[in-house]
């Protein structure tokens, strides 16, 4: 046999066995002699006796027999086993603490009488030689077992199951057990998030029907296929399934692992998934639910189970009793959910190991076992008999949640899980959003049935139809929930503002520089005696002599500083700060501002060398100066230092992993550099946080409690793959402090020769293509495991998130043109440096600004919660993104408005932070929603048309007969109508039929007003002066939003303005505009339908 045993773990495992069978406690103190009996059965798969040959050997032997005596071990089996278990002699012995190695072969000529004959007199021998400690319920079939149970029958021996005490004695696992273990636990979870996690997201996508065997299926097929990317580094002949996989949903439900998934359809509401690996005969088990559109009461259940899994494995610990642990998880169900307590799993799962399931250590109410360091348990938290009232069928009525995972107790600290797989809600939820709802699909079938204008003139274009039935209901719904929202924005905002949660910086008072506390200190030179200027380095003092008193200035004082050079003399002029020096910027707080300051001084001295003189006095001007300039600048470096430093957070202190297995990157660029010159280094994750070491040495930590934002970005369409993180607060590198942190490194040649000649067919481009497409592949792999070892070693503390590509626009949020890409969290742009990261949570309202038909792109302001903080802008947005950009913030229910100016925000955001109490008493944002006021407007222009009326009574004869010729030729103007009555929101939808009846009745309704207010004017003897300064309407094509006449009782009226010109002068005499040519009339026509439909269109 070319097959190989571990001897060292051989002997170091059989001395365990025999060191508590030495120990005598409890039945082990009854066995005089053990004896596994394997025998062939195809269909057995898991068995102690099979177990303990593997734990003890590394393999499987059927048709053997091993008798464990006092003084002896004894095999009897084949003689190609014989010859694989002599690789064992010679090794062991008392040295060990082992008993001596028995081999026997077969012999089929006599049955193996002799051989049996010897297995007795070695139990015999043993002790009392009278009880056998064996596995009760492994009764191999075969001939060559029955002839052992022959053998063994006359004898009389009695019998002790052994077989909790064996499980218990093989529980705790070795580092190289825990090792296969954790493999098998890997692929697991590889199988789920790589490969059935899409397979079921493709099903639901495709509206599939696929049954649960067929799904089960093809889990099986992944692990039988050899050519699997997921297997490479395993050996592939050791990797099998622990049970057929189970996939189970549509109400019928079953927490079991003995279930076999049936032949009905996915359901596609809750649907669970159980399957587990083994690997070199260790198992492994993963199970996880998948929700489909689930009811905010079946999410809340499922995140409680997440919670309560992480109790269990907090309880978890060596030495601890399996039923407090389950009893600990009971109690906080009663606590935190009464109404499970009947629905919740009866026991919270069981250790597994060689076997998959070892029945005597059960996390149940009953089991008082302890737990120990090593052991692998399959934890199981489910419940069942949920019900879903917002299910759209009855199989989705009846809700069941099942997870589960393979974890490692541990000495000293919480259980460890093994399969990573995600399991929070929002990484197993599926939100199905149906572009309308059933009643809406009624509706245009309804509508589509009963329309009688198919054909000719009442025919609209299809785009008109698509645009008036589907896109109009989408737009309702979103304007809708824009106004949901912005009643919830202001009255948050208010509740924000009245709770005093509003986010203002306090600012620091810095104390006035001191330059001498004492007077003492005051410098002795001989140049303060002698009144010259003098510089003191030391407390970064100018002494300067006033008035013949020298008098200290500390260099913080002065403002700037110059020198000249006029004729003979040197003049040296000192600017120092004073309230007002400094409008417009920073200017410095002054404790005493009332105080009297001296504003500037300026020192004249001679350049000409007296007599005796080793220098001009000027020189000491010139000295001066040189030192205060030098001075000034150490002081502002060091001020601008201390003021980068001033709002730093204390972070915490790196706490180092020894652990070599540690996830880590290597050869990573950081932005922004450390110093001038690029330096790769090498990202590695320690226990609380990473570490970032430059090949120089430099050192950079991010702590994982202060990174609001773990962001990966693939290299799909970039020139870089990287991780980034948008910190909390920020931290100090380089000298600066930095708010966002990046590593990346390069996919492919940036820059490209262009006078290379190049060929469509070149094989060395080709091959240079290939070769980044594998190294992108590459990268692409090493940073996405390196992200799901992070989140595995934090637990989920720690989450990166990856940007929607498919959702991303062009903008400028900074000089240049970017991908602007939404996460689940943020939109950002990571590739262009510095880069862009906004928190969706802390944006409070975006405004869009330059929203105009006429402009090719528009603005998009952000308005954050706090309203001390500066908004961001992001300009030069595509006009075509628009409502790209409006879906994806309705989504996120983010509230936008839009408006046609640009606003000065400082200005906006300066006046509200003032009086923000009086900011939402007068309607808070409502001013940057149009729409917000429409029934405000809606009465104002109801009491224009009041008002306009009674001035109605006013006008003169002149205008309400000329208005009489104009309703005569209301047929006439019926096919310019069409034009205008399109550029109204209310009658885009009308025919040509509905809008010819509609202007004629117009038309007649306004020259019966016309008829009445002719009546009544002529009756009171009203000049008509008032008719020909209403009649200055504005300039043609002005239309008001509505597109109603002031004066027209229709509601599909004219333009509120009227969108044609009236005459400029109107004559005195009704019988001189009746003598016009019709043509005339028509073009002089005051009525706002009379619009061309040749200039109405475009």
């Amino acid at each position: 046999m070319s097959m190989k045993v571990d001897k060292e773990a051989f002997y170091r495992r059989a001395k365990r066995l025999y060191s508590t069978w030495k120990g005598g406690d409890g039945e082990w103190g009854k066995v005089d002699a053990v004896v596994c009996a394997v025998g062939v059965d195809e269909e057995v798969v898991y068995a102690k006796s099979t177990a303990l040959q593997t734990w003890l050997l590394g393999y499987e032997l059927t048709d053997t027999v091993i008798v464990f005596a006092k003084e002896s071990m004894t095999f009897l089996a084949s003689k190609k086993k014989i010859e694989f278990l002599r690789q064992l002699e010679g090794v062991g012995g008392a040295d060990k603490g082992v008993p001596a190695l028995k081999l026997l072969t077969r012999d089929k000529d006599d049955k193996d009488k002799k051989n049996f004959a010897k297995l007795v007199d070695t139990i015999k021998e043993s002790n009392k030689g009278k009880t056998l400690g064996v596995f009760a319920r492994d009764k191999f079939p075969g001939s060559f077992m029955d002839l052992w149970r022959d053998a063994l029958k006359p004898e009389g021996f009695e019998t002790v199951d052994l077989t909790t005490q064996f499980g218990y004695l093989m529980a705790p696992k070795e580092e190289s057990e825990v090792h296969t273990i954790k493999k098998a636990a890997l692929l697991s979870s590889d199988i789920f998030d790589k490969y059935l996690k899409d397979h079921i997201a493709d099903i639901i996508d495709g509206d599939k029907k696929k049954s649960h065997s067929r799904v089960s299926k093809d889990i099986e097929d992944q692990i039988q296929n050899k050519d699997n990317k997921l297997l490479s580094g395993l050996d592939k002949s050791n990797i099998d399934m622990c049970y057929p996989p189970i996939i189970q949903s549509g109400g019928n439900y079953k927490l079991k692992f003995s279930v076999v998934s049936d032949k009905e359809n996915l359901h596609f509401g809750a649907i669970i998934c159980s399957f587990g690996i083994r690997y070199k005969s260790y198992c492994s088990n993963l199970v996880r639910t998948f929700l489909v559109d689930p009811s905010q009461d079946v999410q809340d259940v499922y995140s409680y189970l997440v919670t309560l899994e992480e109790l269990i494995l907090s309880k978890l610990k060596d030495g601890v009793k399996l039923s407090d642990v389950y009893n600990a998880a009971m109690d906080n169900v009663k606590k935190e959910k009464p109404e499970l307590m009947d629905k919740i799993s009866k026991n919270f799962g069981f250790c597994m190991g060689i076997e998959f399931r070892e029945p005597a250590l059960v996390i149940g109410p009953n089991c008082d076992r302890k737990a120990k360091a090593g052991m692998v348990f399959n934890i199981n938290v489910g419940v069942t008999g949920l019900s879903n009232k917002d299910a759209k069928d009855s199989k989705g009525k009846n809700v069941a949640l099942f997870i589960g995972d393979t974890v490692e107790v541990k000495s000293d600290e919480n259980a460890v899980v093994l399969t990573p797989a995600k399991k929070k809600a929002k990484k197993v939820s599926f939100i199905l959003k149906d572009v309308d709802s059933e009643d809406e699909k009624e509706n245009k079938d309804n509508n589509a049935e009963i329309d009688p204008q198919m054909f000719g003139r009442g025919r609209r274009s299809a785009v008109l139809d698509q645009k008036l039935r589907t896109d109009s209901t989408m737009e309702a719904k979103r304007k809708q929930h824009q106004r949901d929202l912005l009643e919830k924005m202001n009255a948050a905002a208010l509740k924000r503002l009245q709770d005093g949660d509003q986010g203002g910086e306090k600012v620091k008072m810095r104390k006035a520089p001191v330059s001498y506390k004492t007077p003492g200190l005051l410098p002795k030179e001989s140049e303060v005696k002698e009144l010259k200027i003098y510089v003191d380095k030391k407390y970064e003092t100018v002494i300067l002599p006033i008035f013949g008193v020298p008098v200290p200035f500390h260099i913080a004082t002065i403002k700037n500083i110059s020198t000249s050079k006029e004729g003979d003399y040197t003049y040296l002029r000192i600017n120092f700060f004073h309230p007002g020096a400094s409008v417009g910027r920073d200017e410095p707080r002054y404790p005493n501002p009332e105080a009297t300051f001296l504003k500037e001084v300026t020192y004249k001295s001679t350049n000409i060398k007296e007599p005796g003189e080793i220098a001009a006095p000027s020189s000491n001007l010139d000295t001066a100066f040189r030192l205060i300039k030098e001075i000034q600048k150490k002081f502002k470096t060091r001020e601008a230092e201390e003021k980068e430093k001033a709002d730093l957070v204390e972070q915490d202190q790196l706490i180092i992993s020894s652990n070599k297995g540690n996830p880590r990157l290597k050869d990573l660029y950081i932005r922004p550099n450390i110093v001038q010159k690029r330096l790769s280094g090498i990202l590695e994750a320690h226990t609380n946080g990473f570490r970032y070491t430059s090949i120089r040495g430099d050192k950079v930590d991010i702590m994982y409690n202060n990174i609001k934002h773990a962001l990966f970005q693939p290299c799909d369409g970039e020139m870089i793959i990287l991780l980034h993180f948008n910190l909390k607060n920020p931290i100090m590198f380089g000298k600066k402090k930095q708010q966002d942190v990046q590593f990346y490194t390069e996919v492919g040649e940036i820059t490209t020769d262009l006078g290379k000649h190049q060929h469509m067919h070149d094989r060395d481009d080709l091959a240079a293509e290939q070769a980044e497409r594998e190294l992108r592949q590459k990268l692409k792999q090493a940073f996405k495991g390196f992200c799901e070892k992070v989140e595995s070693t934090t637990k989920g503390a720690l989450e990166f998130d990856s940007p929607f590509r498919e959702l991303g626009f062009q903008g400028v949020p900074h000089r240049e043109t970017v991908l602007l890409l939404p996460t689940s969290s943020a939109l950002c742009n990571l590739t262009s440096w510095p880069p862009f990261v906004c928190t969706l949570e802390d944006v409070e309202l975006v405004h869009f600004e330059r929203v105009q038909l006429s402009l090719k792109n528009f603005d998009m302001v952000f308005i954050f919660k706090d309203y001390n903080r500066k908004v961001a802008m992001v300009t030069s947005i595509p006009m075509t993104m628009l409502d790209h950009v409006k879906e994806w913030l309705n989504s996120c229910d983010i509230k936008y408005t839009e408006g046609i100016q640009s606003l000065n925000w400082t200005k906006v955001m300066k006046t509200i932070v003032d009086d923000p109490e009086g900011f939402f008493e007068s309607g808070g944002w409502n001013f940057l929603d149009p729409e917000s006021g429409s029934e405000e407007e809606d009465g104002d222009s109801e009491e224009e048309d009041e008002n306009f009326e009674l001035s109605g009574e006013d006008d003169g004869s002149d205008f309400s007969e000329s208005d009489d010729d104009f309703s005569e030729d209301s047929n006439l103007s019926d096919e310019e109508n069409y034009s205008e009555e399109l550029d109204s929101d209310e009658s885009s939808g009308k025919d040509w039929s509905d809008l010819e009846a509609e202007a004629a009745e117009s038309d007649r309704n306004r020259s019966e007003d016309e008829d009445d207010r002719h009546r009544k004017s002529s009756k009171h003897g009203k000049s008509s002066k008032h008719s020909s300064s209403f009649s200055k309407s504005p300039k043609k094509g002005s239309s008001s939003k509505h597109g109603s006449s002031k004066h027209s009782s229709s509601k599909h009226g004219s333009s509120k303005h009227g969108s044609s010109r009236t005459p400029d002068k109107k004559s005195k005499s009704h019988d001189r505009d009746r003598d016009r040519g019709d043509k005339r009339k028509r073009d002089r026509s005051g009525s706002s339908h009379h619009k061309s439909p040749k200039k109405s269109r475009r």
